[in-house]
Protein backbone atom coordinates (compact mmCIF):
# COMPACT_ATOMS: atom_id res chain seq x y z
CA UNK A 1 0.00 0.00 0.00
CA UNK A 2 1.32 3.40 -0.32
CA UNK A 3 0.67 5.03 2.74
CA UNK A 4 2.88 4.48 5.68
CA UNK A 5 1.39 2.43 8.93
CA UNK A 6 2.35 4.89 11.74
CA UNK A 7 0.95 3.50 14.81
CA UNK A 8 -1.49 0.87 16.35
CA UNK A 9 -4.52 2.81 17.70
CA UNK A 10 -5.99 1.58 21.06
CA UNK A 11 -9.50 -0.25 20.57
CA UNK A 12 -12.65 2.20 22.48
CA UNK A 13 -13.08 -0.52 24.76
CA UNK A 14 -9.58 0.40 25.91
CA UNK A 15 -10.60 3.99 25.39
CA UNK A 16 -13.76 3.68 27.98
CA UNK A 17 -11.42 2.10 30.33
CA UNK A 18 -8.98 5.00 29.97
CA UNK A 19 -12.15 7.66 30.63
CA UNK A 20 -15.33 5.54 31.93
CA UNK A 21 -18.86 6.69 32.48
CA UNK A 22 -19.84 7.32 35.62
CA UNK A 23 -23.59 5.99 37.60
CA UNK A 24 -25.03 9.07 36.91
CA UNK A 25 -23.76 10.15 33.77
CA UNK A 26 -25.52 6.53 32.49
CA UNK A 27 -28.47 7.48 33.82
CA UNK A 28 -28.98 11.06 32.43
CA UNK A 29 -27.97 9.00 29.19
CA UNK A 30 -30.76 6.59 29.41
CA UNK A 31 -33.08 9.34 30.61
CA UNK A 32 -31.99 11.78 27.55
CA UNK A 33 -32.35 8.58 25.14
CA UNK A 34 -35.72 7.69 26.19
CA UNK A 35 -37.48 11.42 25.90
CA UNK A 36 -35.66 11.50 22.04
CA UNK A 37 -36.77 8.26 21.01
CA UNK A 38 -40.32 9.26 21.93
CA UNK A 39 -40.42 12.50 19.88
CA UNK A 40 -39.35 10.28 16.57
CA UNK A 41 -41.91 7.77 17.96
CA UNK A 42 -44.88 10.35 17.94
CA UNK A 43 -45.28 9.45 21.52
CA UNK A 44 -44.58 12.88 22.58
CA UNK A 45 -45.45 16.11 21.17
CA UNK A 46 -41.92 18.04 22.03
CA UNK A 47 -39.20 19.16 19.40
CA UNK A 48 -36.13 18.54 18.73
CA UNK A 49 -33.56 20.84 18.07
CA UNK A 50 -30.09 19.90 17.11
CA UNK A 51 -27.90 22.95 17.12
CA UNK A 52 -24.49 23.98 17.49
CA UNK A 53 -20.82 24.44 15.82
CA UNK A 54 -20.69 23.02 12.42
CA UNK A 55 -17.52 21.68 13.63
CA UNK A 56 -16.06 21.64 16.91
CA UNK A 57 -13.17 23.37 17.18
CA UNK A 58 -11.81 24.78 20.76
CA UNK A 59 -13.23 23.21 23.31
CA UNK A 60 -13.50 26.15 25.67
CA UNK A 61 -15.22 27.66 23.33
CA UNK A 62 -17.14 24.70 22.36
CA UNK A 63 -18.39 23.79 26.20
CA UNK A 64 -18.67 27.96 26.74
CA UNK A 65 -21.39 27.78 24.01
CA UNK A 66 -23.29 24.53 25.49
CA UNK A 67 -23.11 25.93 28.82
CA UNK A 68 -25.27 29.03 27.30
CA UNK A 69 -27.64 26.04 25.81
CA UNK A 70 -28.29 24.92 28.73
CA UNK A 71 -29.24 27.95 30.55
CA UNK A 72 -31.59 28.18 27.30
CA UNK A 73 -33.13 24.17 27.72
CA UNK A 74 -34.24 25.64 30.82
CA UNK A 75 -36.54 27.79 29.92
CA UNK A 76 -38.03 25.59 27.28
CA UNK A 77 -37.74 22.22 28.28
CA UNK A 78 -41.57 21.41 28.61
CA UNK A 79 -41.39 21.99 24.33
CA UNK A 80 -38.42 21.73 23.02
CA UNK A 81 -35.39 18.86 23.72
CA UNK A 82 -31.78 20.99 22.88
CA UNK A 83 -29.21 18.25 21.21
CA UNK A 84 -25.96 20.13 21.08
CA UNK A 85 -24.02 19.50 17.63
CA UNK A 86 -20.62 18.69 18.95
CA UNK A 87 -19.32 17.36 15.48
CA UNK A 88 -15.57 16.17 16.02
CA UNK A 89 -15.30 14.96 11.84
CA UNK A 90 -15.50 17.50 9.25
CA UNK A 91 -15.98 15.95 6.06
CA UNK A 92 -13.55 17.67 3.15
CA UNK A 93 -15.05 17.48 -0.89
CA UNK A 94 -11.28 17.57 -1.66
CA UNK A 95 -9.60 16.54 1.31
CA UNK A 96 -8.20 20.06 2.21
CA UNK A 97 -9.07 21.91 5.25
CA UNK A 98 -9.34 21.31 9.07
CA UNK A 99 -10.97 18.12 9.47
CA UNK A 100 -12.47 18.31 12.43
CA UNK A 101 -10.90 17.21 16.15
CA UNK A 102 -10.23 13.70 15.68
CA UNK A 103 -8.00 14.10 13.08
CA UNK A 104 -6.59 17.91 14.43
CA UNK A 105 -7.02 18.04 18.31
CA UNK A 106 -5.35 21.89 18.18
CA UNK A 107 -7.22 23.34 14.84
CA UNK A 108 -3.32 24.88 13.81
CA UNK A 109 -1.46 21.71 13.91
CA UNK A 110 -0.95 18.44 12.34
CA UNK A 111 -2.44 15.55 13.00
CA UNK A 112 -2.91 13.26 16.02
CA UNK A 113 -5.23 10.77 15.82
CA UNK A 114 -4.27 9.02 19.14
CA UNK A 115 -4.63 12.30 20.96
CA UNK A 116 -7.96 13.18 18.88
CA UNK A 117 -9.61 10.32 19.88
CA UNK A 118 -9.22 10.84 23.57
CA UNK A 119 -10.06 14.30 22.87
CA UNK A 120 -13.73 14.06 21.09
CA UNK A 121 -14.07 11.43 24.01
CA UNK A 122 -13.50 13.59 26.85
CA UNK A 123 -15.23 16.50 25.16
CA UNK A 124 -18.90 14.50 25.05
CA UNK A 125 -17.84 13.61 28.54
CA UNK A 126 -17.77 16.79 29.80
CA UNK A 127 -20.67 18.26 28.60
CA UNK A 128 -22.66 15.58 30.12
CA UNK A 129 -20.68 15.66 33.55
CA UNK A 130 -21.25 19.88 33.06
CA UNK A 131 -24.57 20.41 31.73
CA UNK A 132 -26.42 16.80 31.31
CA UNK A 133 -26.72 17.26 28.01
CA UNK A 134 -26.02 13.85 25.59
CA UNK A 135 -24.70 15.60 22.41
CA UNK A 136 -25.03 14.71 18.14
CA UNK A 137 -22.25 13.98 16.16
CA UNK A 138 -21.31 13.05 12.66
CA UNK A 139 -20.92 9.60 11.61
CA UNK A 140 -17.86 10.13 9.15
CA UNK A 141 -16.44 6.81 10.33
CA UNK A 142 -18.47 4.15 11.26
CA UNK A 143 -15.83 1.83 12.84
CA UNK A 144 -15.12 4.78 14.85
CA UNK A 145 -18.71 4.96 16.59
CA UNK A 146 -17.94 2.55 19.50
CA UNK A 147 -15.59 5.23 20.65
CA UNK A 148 -18.40 7.14 21.99
CA UNK A 149 -21.79 4.73 21.96
CA UNK A 150 -22.20 5.61 25.72
CA UNK A 151 -22.70 9.08 25.26
CA UNK A 152 -24.30 10.04 22.46
CA UNK A 153 -27.77 10.70 21.72
CA UNK A 154 -27.87 11.67 17.91
CA UNK A 155 -25.74 10.07 15.13
CA UNK A 156 -26.19 11.78 11.71
CA UNK A 157 -24.99 10.24 8.28
CA UNK A 158 -24.05 12.48 5.90
CA UNK A 159 -24.87 13.64 2.09
CA UNK A 160 -21.74 11.72 0.95
CA UNK A 161 -21.77 8.98 3.22
CA UNK A 162 -25.45 8.16 2.89
CA UNK A 163 -25.20 5.94 -0.23
CA UNK A 164 -22.53 4.10 1.53
CA UNK A 165 -23.11 0.64 2.36
CA UNK A 166 -21.01 0.27 5.70
CA UNK A 167 -22.85 3.17 6.78
CA UNK A 168 -26.04 1.94 6.40
CA UNK A 169 -25.13 -1.45 8.01
CA UNK A 170 -23.98 0.53 10.93
CA UNK A 171 -26.74 2.65 11.56
CA UNK A 172 -28.94 -0.37 11.87
CA UNK A 173 -26.71 -1.48 14.41
CA UNK A 174 -26.75 1.68 16.67
CA UNK A 175 -28.74 2.11 19.60
CA UNK A 176 -29.62 5.21 19.52
CA UNK A 177 -31.40 7.52 16.25
CA UNK A 178 -29.48 8.02 13.30
CA UNK A 179 -30.55 10.84 10.91
CA UNK A 180 -30.06 10.30 7.29
CA UNK A 181 -29.28 13.20 5.03
CA UNK A 182 -30.70 13.40 1.58
CA UNK A 183 -27.24 13.06 -0.75
CA UNK A 184 -26.22 16.01 -2.45
CA UNK A 185 -27.78 15.41 -5.50
CA UNK A 186 -30.81 15.72 -3.38
CA UNK A 187 -32.34 12.50 -4.68
CA UNK A 188 -35.15 11.66 -1.94
CA UNK A 189 -35.52 8.05 -3.22
CA UNK A 190 -31.27 7.62 -2.04
CA UNK A 191 -32.11 8.97 1.44
CA UNK A 192 -35.21 6.65 1.62
CA UNK A 193 -33.20 3.72 0.56
CA UNK A 194 -30.86 4.58 3.10
CA UNK A 195 -33.73 4.78 6.43
CA UNK A 196 -34.65 1.20 5.25
CA UNK A 197 -31.88 -0.01 5.48
CA UNK A 198 -30.94 0.98 8.93
CA UNK A 199 -33.93 0.51 10.13
CA UNK A 200 -33.88 -3.52 9.20
CA UNK A 201 -31.20 -6.05 10.39
CA UNK A 202 -27.71 -7.23 8.84
CA UNK A 203 -24.97 -9.29 9.06
CA UNK A 204 -21.77 -7.49 8.21
CA UNK A 205 -18.19 -6.99 9.02
CA UNK A 206 -17.72 -4.32 11.79
CA UNK A 207 -14.44 -3.78 13.53
CA UNK A 208 -13.02 -6.87 12.00
CA UNK A 209 -16.00 -9.21 13.69
CA UNK A 210 -18.86 -10.67 11.90
CA UNK A 211 -21.69 -9.04 13.32
CA UNK A 212 -25.83 -9.16 13.07
CA UNK A 213 -28.25 -6.27 13.62
CA UNK A 214 -31.54 -5.90 14.34
CA UNK A 215 -32.35 -2.66 12.78
CA UNK A 216 -32.52 0.65 14.02
CA UNK A 217 -36.59 2.06 14.22
CA UNK A 218 -35.16 5.52 15.06
CA UNK A 219 -33.45 5.99 11.44
CA UNK A 220 -35.16 8.90 10.03
CA UNK A 221 -34.65 11.56 7.47
CA UNK A 222 -32.72 14.56 7.58
CA UNK A 223 -33.22 17.28 4.06
CA UNK A 224 -30.45 19.36 3.99
CA UNK A 225 -31.25 20.67 0.29
CA UNK A 226 -29.25 19.15 -3.15
CA UNK A 227 -27.90 20.26 -6.40
CA UNK A 228 -28.80 20.59 -9.35
CA UNK A 229 -27.51 19.81 -12.77
CA UNK A 230 -26.02 23.44 -13.11
CA UNK A 231 -24.12 23.19 -10.04
CA UNK A 232 -27.04 25.96 -8.27
CA UNK A 233 -28.26 24.77 -4.57
CA UNK A 234 -31.88 23.73 -4.36
CA UNK A 235 -33.98 23.72 -1.42
CA UNK A 236 -36.16 21.18 -0.25
CA UNK A 237 -37.63 21.95 3.07
CA UNK A 238 -40.78 23.88 1.90
CA UNK A 239 -44.66 22.88 1.96
CA UNK A 240 -44.54 20.53 -1.15
CA UNK A 241 -41.39 19.13 -0.19
CA UNK A 242 -42.57 17.79 3.23
CA UNK A 243 -45.42 16.28 1.97
CA UNK A 244 -43.59 14.53 -0.95
CA UNK A 245 -41.57 12.88 1.56
CA UNK A 246 -44.43 12.42 3.62
CA UNK A 247 -45.59 10.18 0.79
CA UNK A 248 -42.54 8.67 0.50
CA UNK A 249 -42.60 7.16 3.91
CA UNK A 250 -46.13 5.95 3.39
CA UNK A 251 -44.94 4.04 0.90
CA UNK A 252 -42.43 2.58 2.58
CA UNK A 253 -44.23 1.64 5.64
CA UNK A 254 -41.75 2.08 7.74
CA UNK A 255 -41.32 1.64 11.91
CA UNK A 256 -41.36 5.35 12.11
CA UNK A 257 -41.89 8.58 10.22
CA UNK A 258 -39.64 11.33 11.18
CA UNK A 259 -38.28 14.25 9.18
CA UNK A 260 -35.29 16.77 10.58
CA UNK A 261 -34.92 20.07 8.73
CA UNK A 262 -31.19 20.77 8.06
CA UNK A 263 -31.73 25.04 8.30
CA UNK A 264 -28.06 25.37 6.74
CA UNK A 265 -26.12 23.64 3.77
CA UNK A 266 -27.85 23.92 0.44
CA UNK A 267 -31.37 24.96 1.67
CA UNK A 268 -30.09 28.03 3.19
CA UNK A 269 -27.14 28.30 0.17
CA UNK A 270 -24.73 28.37 3.00
CA UNK A 271 -26.06 31.76 3.89
CA UNK A 272 -26.43 31.44 7.39
CA UNK A 273 -28.95 34.08 8.76
CA UNK A 274 -31.51 32.58 6.27
CA UNK A 275 -31.26 29.65 8.73
CA UNK A 276 -34.02 32.42 11.11
CA UNK A 277 -36.54 32.63 7.99
CA UNK A 278 -36.29 28.56 7.02
CA UNK A 279 -37.03 27.07 10.87
CA UNK A 280 -40.23 29.92 10.75
CA UNK A 281 -40.97 28.24 7.19
CA UNK A 282 -40.81 25.00 8.90
CA UNK A 283 -42.86 26.06 11.97
CA UNK A 284 -45.61 27.57 9.82
CA UNK A 285 -46.01 24.21 7.57
CA UNK A 286 -46.58 22.25 10.55
CA UNK A 287 -49.12 24.66 12.21
CA UNK A 288 -51.03 24.51 8.71
CA UNK A 289 -51.00 20.43 8.42
CA UNK A 290 -51.57 17.64 10.57
CA UNK A 291 -49.58 15.07 8.62
CA UNK A 292 -46.46 17.44 8.47
CA UNK A 293 -46.84 18.39 12.08
CA UNK A 294 -46.25 13.95 12.47
CA UNK A 295 -43.67 14.07 10.34
CA UNK A 296 -41.47 16.91 11.17
CA UNK A 297 -39.77 15.94 14.68
CA UNK A 298 -37.18 18.85 14.53
CA UNK A 299 -35.00 21.22 13.34
CA UNK A 300 -30.81 21.14 12.69
CA UNK A 301 -29.17 24.87 12.99
CA UNK A 302 -25.69 25.60 12.52
CA UNK A 303 -24.84 27.87 15.56
CA UNK A 304 -22.00 29.19 17.57
CA UNK A 305 -21.07 32.48 19.72
CA UNK A 306 -19.97 34.64 16.77
CA UNK A 307 -21.90 35.46 13.45
CA UNK A 308 -19.75 33.90 10.09
CA UNK A 309 -16.92 32.38 9.81
CA UNK A 310 -13.13 32.92 9.80
CA UNK A 311 -9.82 31.11 9.44
CA UNK A 312 -8.73 29.17 11.64
CA UNK A 313 -5.41 31.64 11.95
CA UNK A 314 -7.52 34.43 12.98
CA UNK A 315 -8.40 33.05 16.36
CA UNK A 316 -12.08 34.98 17.19
CA UNK A 317 -12.89 33.31 20.14
CA UNK A 318 -16.46 31.30 19.27
CA UNK A 319 -16.03 31.73 15.38
CA UNK A 320 -16.54 29.01 13.26
CA UNK A 321 -13.57 27.79 11.16
CA UNK A 322 -15.26 25.52 8.95
CA UNK A 323 -18.91 26.89 7.43
CA UNK A 324 -20.81 30.22 8.73
CA UNK A 325 -22.93 29.76 11.72
CA UNK A 326 -25.55 32.07 13.42
CA UNK A 327 -24.13 33.81 16.37
CA UNK A 328 -25.33 33.47 20.12
CA UNK A 329 -27.77 36.44 20.55
CA UNK A 330 -29.75 35.64 17.41
CA UNK A 331 -29.97 31.91 18.11
CA UNK A 332 -31.57 32.08 21.60
CA UNK A 333 -33.71 34.95 20.41
CA UNK A 334 -34.75 32.03 17.65
CA UNK A 335 -34.89 29.44 20.49
CA UNK A 336 -37.25 31.24 22.55
CA UNK A 337 -39.28 31.93 19.23
CA UNK A 338 -39.40 28.20 18.01
CA UNK A 339 -40.78 27.34 21.77
CA UNK A 340 -43.76 30.35 21.56
CA UNK A 341 -44.99 28.22 18.07
CA UNK A 342 -44.83 24.84 19.02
Amino acid sequence: MNCEFKRKLPIPMEVKEMYPVTNRMREVYEKRDIEIKKVLSGNSDKFLLIIGPCSADYEESVMDYINRLRKVQEKVEDRIIIIPRIYTNKPRTTGAGYKGMLHQPDPLHDSDMFEGITKIRKIHMRALQETEFTCADEMLYPENYRYLSDLLAYVAVGARSVENQQHRLTASAIDVPVGMKNPTSGDLSIMMNSITAAQQGHTFIYRGWEVESTGNPYGHAILRGGMNAQGENTANYHYEDLMKVYEYYQEKDLANMAVVIDANHANSNKKFMEQIRISKDVMHSRRVNKDICSLVKGLMIESYIVDGAQPAECGTYGQSITDPCLGWEKTERLIYELAEEM
